[in-house]
């Protein structure tokens, strides 16, 4: 097929899409928009798989969100590439036809804006068997070498309370390694981490002092919540939603509830969506807030680290003030909030954000004019535009590489829509691009929090009980580490059938060598404090 030029996002809109996918494939590839025409559906055969997936990416710059694979009754599959691009475009679903009898499908990584879509292949094979066919490299990814052989825990025929054997560890199992030079070695870093890291492991391959290639290593606390959760109510999943990453547990509870409003066709009342605002946005601040105190720590800045940790510890009190809990778990529910605030609660909040983003100010007042911190910042780290483009990063790691793109801005959500704000984007891609994007999308949290609270309508804070409804859809959200999508099919009784979760964690950390590498051993510490990943995001 001939390349085309990218489509400018003015230029394509969900009026004109389904138009321009008869015209470029026509009548091989099906295109049909749903009734709001916000969602295209592209059904295409099995060998048009890769094709499609490249021109959504490389012509009409679309960006890679998630891979849905669902196993059907008569032991088929059914997978959705989902893509998006900006306000004006609908969200594509790309659904390739196959047959009850495929193992196996063409893969689209590196294919598709580079390898965005590598760690979502990789899982799918471990958690469902399916293949993909052409993949640089599969196996032993979520579950690592002690699972027995064969073992598939996403299957429908997986029991999850049938115990079974680990196997045994191989004695003579030595890590893959790339670099083979004269006095190469391999440095590993985890999987153990002092004070509350989850476990993650980092092999450092190196000739001398600096970086040559990393090779990250997670999922060592696999918990299967996407199979727990499957014949579970919609409220015991909110509970896992909340759960698996306590530094984002209000975004991921949102994107859940977001999705099961979508299937049962609620309407949330508007003081509701303006609370949501809200507290997303002070768990941002407080999460920002969090990352900052690590990038002071990884430096050895013991007083920034202090005044930093304060500024987080009174937002988790502020937090347990205003939602009965310090990282906000049990605040929603579907169809708006499981509690009002109210109005004297909301102006204290107002002032206390105030005059805590008046001490944040003043820490990064004080920190730009550190030359010993900014040495160690600075052109350290880096990770260029084209490369986090082809990796598909997400949130202020993509923002510090000159990737405006913020879910709250392209398609807004909550109260989102009543706010006036630009999306802060900082051109260098190194450590010290993304300390400044953290410093000020919190300060931008707070003049959200501000201004929503001025304007908070009255009425009530949740919708009439959720009338349950048979169907799927998508819950995205912009949470703290960037752009996390929830999958939930639901049955007509209210249990949830399929939960399939994409948190930023996932996506960030498939590109983070990119940053690790060509820079020396002393920076490794630095690079990850700067990045601002949650281990337990991966583990989920």
């Amino acid at each position: 097929m001939e390349m085309l030029k990218p489509v400018a996002e003015d230029a394509l809109t969900s009026a004109n899409f389904a138009a321009l996918c008869n015209n470029v494939w026509q009548g091989r590839v099906a295109a049909a928009l749903d009734q709001r025409g916000r969602i295209c559906r592209l059904n295409c055969w099995r060998d048009q798989l890769v094709e499609v997936c490249q021109w959504l990416s490389r012509d009409l710059d679309f960006a890679f969100a998630t891979l849905i694979v669902e196993e059907l009754p008569d032991n088929g599959w059914s997978l959705l590439y989902i893509f998006y691009k900006g306000p004006n475009s609908p969200w594509v679903y790309v659904e390739p036809k196959l047959d009850a009898l495929t193992t196996a499908v063409p893969s689209i990584s590196g294919l598709v804006h580079g390898p965005s879509a590598d760690w979502h292949e990789r899982e799918a094979e471990d958690l469902f068997g399916l293949k993909f066919e052409g993949h640089p490299r599969l196996g032993e990814f979520i579950l690592h070498e002690d699972w027995p052989e064969g073992t598939n825990p996403m299957r429908h025929d997986f029991d999850a309370h049938e115990r079974f054997e680990h196997r045994e560890a191989d004695p003579k199992w030595e890590p893959p390694t790339i670099v083979v030079a004269p006095g190469a070695f391999a440095m590993p870093v985890g999987p153990v981490f002092s004070d509350f890291a989850e476990s993650a492991h980092f092999l450092l391959e190196t000739v001398g002092e600096d970086v040559i290639h990393t090779i990250p290593r997670f999922f060592y606390k696999y918990r299967g919540v996407e199979k727990i959760a499957e014949g579970q109510n919609v409220g015991r999943v909110l509970l896992l939603a909340e759960r698996f990453s306590g530094t984002a547990a209000f975004a991921h509870g949102l994107a859940f509830c977001q999705a099961i409003e979508a299937i049962c066709g609620t309407k949330v009342p508007a003081r509701a969506q303006a609370l949501r605002t809200v507290l997303a946005e002070l768990e941002r601040f407080r999460h920002h807030a969090a990352v900052i105190t690590g990038i002071c720590n990884s430096t050895a800045l013991a007083v920034a680290t202090s005044q930093a940790a304060l500024i987080e510890e009174d937002l988790l009190r502020l937090s347990c003030k205003v939602a009965e809990h310090r990282y906000l778990f049990g605040a929603l529910k579907p169809g708006g909030l499981a509690l009002d605030i109210q109005d004297e609660t909301c102006s204290d909040l107002s002032v206390t954000v105030g005059a805590i983003v008046g001490r944040l100010h003043e820490l990064h007042g004080m920190l730009r004019y550190s030359s010993s911190f900014l040495d160690r910042l600075e052109e350290v780290g880096g990770v260029s535009n084209e490369q986090a483009l082809s990796y598909g990063l997400v949130g202020p790691v993509a923002r510090a590489s000159g990737i405006a793109r913020d879910l709250r801005r392209l398609f807004p959500y909550a109260a989102y829509d009543a706010v006036g704000f630009t999306v802060p984007v900082e051109q260098e891609g190194d450590g010290y691009s993304r300390l400044r994007i953290f410093f000020q999308e919190a300060e931008q949290a707070a003049m959200i929090i501000r201004h929503v609270l001025q304007i908070l309508p009255d009425g009530p804070a949740c919708a009439d009980p959720v009338d349950w409804c048979a169907g799927a859809a998508l819950g995205a959200v912009e949470a703290p580490a960037g752009a996390a999508f929830h999958w939930v099919r639901l049955s007509g009784d209210g249990t949830v059938a399929r939960y399939r979760i994409t948190p930023p964690s996932f996506t960030n950390w498939h590109g983070f060598h990119l940053a690790a590498e060509n820079f020396a051993f002393q920076d490794f510490p630095i690079i990850l404090a700067s990045f601002g990943l949650s281990n337990a995001e991966c583990d989920r």
